[in-house]
């Protein structure tokens, strides 16, 4: 496993975390910044590419 994969599991980690947090607050804001690392993370593992690439590539778009 790469250094980028594990960063993309911590990330989903987080994700989860955010999600979690944000529904004990009622924080529609947290909830929803956790469900975009989340995302971000599984990109990230599946890919192997930094976070920062991937933000960028989305905001692209």
């Amino acid at each position: 496993m790469t250094n980028e994969e594990l960063k993309g599991k911590w990330n989903q980690v987080k994700g989860k975390f955010k999600q979690r947090y944000g529904n004990l607050t009622d924080d529609d804001v947290t909830f929803s910044e956790g469900k975009f690392d989340e995302m971000l993370g599984r990109i990230q593992e599946k890919t192997g590419k930094r976070k920062e690439e991937i933000r960028k590539e989305i905001e692209s778009w």
